[in-house]
């Protein structure tokens, strides 16, 4: 009978940075989606308080692997789950409700798995 016999050796120092690399990769996925959204113009938009000064990037969970992008005015549920409305377009040309919709489960559903991926590998130096 023969017997094997192995050693692992842990890299903390390797193990911490790729705990940092994915931190640093999860907010800056946020902030590339929030820059996305706005720049896909789909947010109601009439004095822009709603998209510029009340959606904000909550980064206060991120060592626990979650973020999420906040929208703080009354009015932006009943916007957001009311496609029906009359959106005026005069400022955002594609403003709708369900504005999130694209990055959820329509055609820009990868943008996050993507975005992460590449600012992971880039912090982790991989």
């Amino acid at each position: 009978m023969k017997f094997v016999t192995s050693r692992v050796k842990i890299n903390v120092p390797k193990i911490k940075q790729l705990d940092r690399a994915s931190i640093t990769a999860l907010e800056k996925t946020l902030s590339a989606l929030h820059t996305e959204v706005v720049k896909a113009q789909v947010m109601p938009f009439n004095t822009g308080n709603m998209q510029n000064a009340s959606t904000f990037e909550d980064y206060s969970n991120s060592k626990s692997g979650k973020v999420s992008l906040n929208t703080a005015t009354p009015y932006a549920r009943r916007m957001y789950f009311h496609p029906e409305y009359n959106f005026q377009t005069k400022e955002n040309a594609n403003a709708r409700g369900n504005w999130y919709e694209p990055w959820i489960s329509g055609k820009e559903k990868n943008f996050c798995t993507k975005a992460f991926s590449q600012f992971y590998k880039k912090e982790a130096g991989l």
